[in-house]
This record gives C-alpha cells, sequence and structure tokens, in this order.
C-alpha cells in the first residue's frame, strides 16, 4: 500500500507541475505576443488570437490541476478534505467551462 502511495503522490506533484507550466508557458507566450503588437507592430498577431491561445493554455493547464485534485482524493479519505477537493474541483471545471466557452466566441481578428 505504501508503494501505491508513493506512486499516486508522485503523479499528482507531476500534473500540478506541468499544469503550472502550462499556464506559465500561456501566459508567456500572450505577453511575447502583446509586445509583437504594441512595440514592433506586428500585424500578424491579433488580440484576439492572442487571447483566444492564452485561454487555451489556461484550460489545458487547469485540467492538469484537476487530475491531480482527483488523484488526491484517492489518499485524503476524510470527509472534510473529500469535501474540500470537491469544491475546488467543482471551481476549476467552471472556470474552465467558462474560459472554453468564452474562447469559442472570439472572432479570428480585431477589426
Amino acid at each position: 500500500m505504501d508503494y501505491l502511495n508513493l506512486i499516486l503522490d508522485l503523479f499528482i506533484v507531476i500534473f500540478e507541475i506541468i499544469g503550472a507550466i502550462m499556464i506559465i508557458y500561456g501566459g508567456l507566450r500572450g505577453a511575447i505576443g502583446v509586445i509583437y503588437i504594441e512595440f514592433l507592430k506586428n500585424p500578424a498577431f491579433s488580440y484576439n488570437h492572442i487571447r483566444k491561445d492564452f485561454t487555451n493554455k489556461l484550460i489545458f493547464g487547469l485540467e492538469f490541476i484537476i487530475a491531480a485534485d482527483l488523484l488526491a482524493t484517492i489518499l485524503a479519505p476524510s470527509i472534510e478534505d473529500v469535501l474540500l477537493l470537491g469544491a475546488i474541483v467543482a471551481i476549476r471545471t467552471v472556470l474552465s467551462y467558462f474560459l472554453s466557452k468564452e474562447t469559442q466566441e472570439y472572432p479570428l481578428s480585431d477589426g
């Protein structure tokens, strides 16, 4: 049983790291895109494209973090921990849903 907990802990950490990396990566790409638009006046970029790309990275990162939370419920079976993790997963799921919905509404160009 100790091996199972160790393996689950490892995957929880891996999923949390991947989720954080995706969110940071999306933020960096968004910041670089804004720099291209504002300072380099590059017409190949648009705010809606940057927004959509950033939102997609946020959603993807949140899904990994949700997976880590779900694995953590296996290791924390007390009712308080399950309710807390359930609330966290619910909030992140709602956030992912609305970010995804918002992304679908972005036009492909600013004009």
